[in-house]
């Protein structure tokens, strides 16, 4: 994350996307050179091509979770941002908390999508390094939960639907943040969002690290993309914390649980969303496309509960949560 620009990390490619990259470089000198010489290479590029779907659907199905985190990370990942651009027909972005100031680690408005109205919610990390300092990649102050806190309510006064798009390894860690009440913002937000009488729906669309995922994480709906964790700390500081070394980062990712099929198994998560093969930033318009089809499907199952079925889902939904064995109903 202390990058010196924003696509060194896409350009490099992730240490287990290397024989890929070295595939994908091949038949992309091939086709330069059938550009070039007017050479027939069609039959070799599609050997390799078949070639490089295989690998790369064998790479992909036996990620470590440590490897899928640092596929959270990835720069080419879809944002927050990216979901607005490419997802709403129409965004009005809400800005500040009314005691402090805007922090533009998280972005708040009132969103529209194929006529649908809703309150969209997210973390915003920033694509260059200005952006990224700027949202202190993704880390919330206080303010930003109160931001947030503020903006739902006001989805409640209009009776619109909330989504929220999580993606950050954690509340902003300062000593400034914690003078200015973090834990207590984080823990309003929480408590809130439980009554509040309109349907919720969360995403984690990249990392869900700790209270600063949970701050606005709670919802009738909580889904996770098939690359993306979501955890009560990252890998580093949980290796930090127990064996004082960030090289236990793998191994701490491993005893987390933080992968989706873990997080499906234990009721932490109601279904987790496929991602195109090899991973949201090799075809961003496709993952947008999966996402907004299941947002809008939710908000139509949940559009028919009323409010007493709705808060009454809600909490029996996190009463569950951590017990594999808790009855659960299927979500579509």
């Amino acid at each position: 994350m202390t990058q010196s620009s924003a696509k060194p990390a896409a350009q490099d490619g992730l240490a287990f996307e290397r024989p890929l990259k070295e595939l994908q470089s091949k038949i992309d000198e091939l086709r330069n050179l059938s550009k070039d010489s007017h050479l027939d290479l069609s039959d070799e590029i599609a050997t390799l091509e078949d070639r490089l779907q295989k690998q790369t659907a064998e790479v992909y199905s036996g990620l470590s979770p440590w490897e899928r985190v640092n596929v959270a990370r990835h720069a080419d990942r879809p944002m927050t941002s990216d979901y607005v651009q490419l997802m709403l027909d129409d965004f009005v972005e809400l800005h500040g908390d009314r005691v402090f100031g805007d922090d533009a680690a998280i972005v708040t408005g009132l969103a529209s999508m194929d006529g649908v109205r809703f309150l969209l919610v997210g973390h915003r990390k920033g694509k260059t390094v200005k952006d990224r300092l700027a949202c202190n990649f993704g880390c919330a102050h206080p303010e930003g939960y109160r931001k947030a806190l503020q903006k739902m309510q006001l989805a409640v006064k209009m009776k619109l639907p909330i989504v929220s798009f999580i993606n950050t390894p954690g509340a902003y860690p300062g000593i400034g943040a914690e003078e200015r009440g973090q834990a207590a913002a984080i823990a309003k937000n929480i408590l809130e969002m439980f009554e509040m009488p309109v349907p919720i729906i969360c995403l984690v669309i990249g990392e869900g690290g700790s209270g600063g995922a949970l701050g606005i994480g709670v919802g009738d709906r909580v889904g996770m993309l098939e690359n993306s964790y979501y955890s009560v700390i990252s890998p580093e500081g949980c290796a930090a914390i127990l064996w004082k070394s960030g090289d236990k980062a793998p191994e701490a990712a491993e005893a987390l649980k933080l992968t989706g099929s873990d997080l499906l198994r234990l009721g932490l998560v109601d279904k987790v969303l496929d991602e195109p093969l090899g991973g949201a930033h090799r075809d961003q318009k496709a993952t947008v496309h999966g996402v907004k089809a299941q947002i809008l499907s939710w908000l139509e199952e949940l559009g028919k509960l009323s409010t007493e079925e709705l808060l009454a889902q809600r909490y029996e939904k996190f009463r569950g949560m951590g017990n594999p064995h808790a009855p659960k109903k299927a979500r579509k």
